[in-house]
């Protein structure tokens, strides 16, 4: 949700390489959350990258829906349902925040029956 702040003291502790529609991981474009106490930094290089926010585990309507465009990022709150969605020339990384070192956990949770 491209309105959450991340708190000033967070720390960066995970960045991905870029992503294009060839090399995304499935589970990025399928329903997933990000961990407890991690908000993702979505930013976008080049294309468009839209992110759906689902209010639950099991909802497959989103409650809010964000295009991020070439040059502008978006976040995504601790906890918090979502997919994303590329367009064909989209690249991004994903910037992992929080306030306590989590260098050796998971930085997001998928559906098991996405």
């Amino acid at each position: 949700m491209s309105h959450q702040r991340i708190p000033k003291h967070w720390k960066i502790q995970r960045s991905t390489p870029f992503f294009t529609k060839d090399n995304v991981p499935a589970a990025l474009l399928n329903h997933h959350n990000t961990a407890e106490g991690v908000f993702g930094q979505l930013c976008v290089m080049e294309g468009t990258v839209t992110y759906f926010g689902y209010p639950d585990s099991e909802t497959r309507e989103p409650e809010v829906t964000v295009v991020i465009n070439a040059g502008q990022f978006a976040t995504s709150p601790p906890q918090y349902w979502h997919s994303i969605e590329l367009s064909d020339d989209a690249q991004f990384n994903i910037n992992f925040w929080s306030e306590s070192d989590k260098t050796d956990q998971p930085m997001y949770h998928t559906h098991r029956n996405s």
